[in-house]
């Protein structure tokens, strides 16, 4: 069974399959299993404290195994500071604590046409080689009577950029919990973004960016989609 057979397969049994390939076989293809972030059913049985000594000691040892010196002044700090970098910063999106607080407002404007929040930066990492995931989101969406403020649009992007991620994965869920917090089913999310696993390893391709949509509700129509690319391209 190869990567491409399992992906074939109908969702369940491709699934299982998917599982069952060892890292050698699913190689450089950027596979994702789910919409949810694989989290283990005791993911938050320690504490953020808990987790940042244990990660600064297993990341001592890593580079001990690479040969650093960590008596030396400039790297005595670093596991303790990539510790805290991980939970605290970068992958804060895996903690639900941190998800954005979201009040909706009545749309007292009877604003009825789309709301374009376009060049959002995006900071994320690749789940599959822990290197950054960086470019923009675009998201909009036609209100159903209530709206939020604006900065909540950037905060949810980042909220869910901040944990080791698939880009696919990222667009839905970006665009699923838009759709769930402004109770409406008409939203559009944009990805364009580059991935260091492809400029800093493997192909060394700097060029090449990779870009996903999420076009739900009014925006599976074409002629919404290319009012939407006016705004955000022109």
């Amino acid at each position: 069974m190869n990567t491409s057979e399992a992906l074939l397969a109908p969702p369940q049994k491709a699934f299982r399959l998917i599982k069952e390939l060892t890292h050698e076989e699913i190689g450089e293809n950027h596979l994702s299993t789910g919409i949810e972030t694989p989290l283990k059913p005791d993911a938050f049985a320690l504490s953020n404290t808990e987790k940042k000594e244990m990660i600064a000691e297993l990341f001592a040892q890593i580079m001990d195994v690479m040969g650093l010196d960590l008596n030396d002044d400039s790297l005595r700090g670093t596991p303790k500071r990539v510790a805290k970098m991980y939970i605290d910063e970068i992958f804060a999106g895996l903690d639900p604590a941190n998800k954005p607080v979201t009040a909706l407002f009545d749309n007292s404007y009877q604003y009825n046409q789309m709301l374009v929040e376009k060049d959002i930066t995006l900071h994320s990492h690749c789940e599959h080689h822990f290197v950054p995931i960086i470019g923009n989101a675009h998201v909009a969406y036609i209100s159903s009577g209530k709206v939020i403020g604006l900065s909540k649009l950037n905060r949810i992007v980042q909220y869910y950029a901040a944990r080791p991620q698939v880009q696919e994965r990222l667009t839905q869920q970006i665009g699923m919990e838009l759709q769930k917090v402004l109770n409406t089913k008409d939203v559009a999310v944009i990805i364009d973004a580059k991935h260091m696993c492809v400029s800093i390893r493997g192909v060394k391709d700097t060029a090449s960016s990779t870009v996903t949509t999420f076009y739900e509700g009014a925006f599976k129509d074409q002629e919404k989609i290319n009012q939407l690319h006016n705004h955000i391209y022109r």
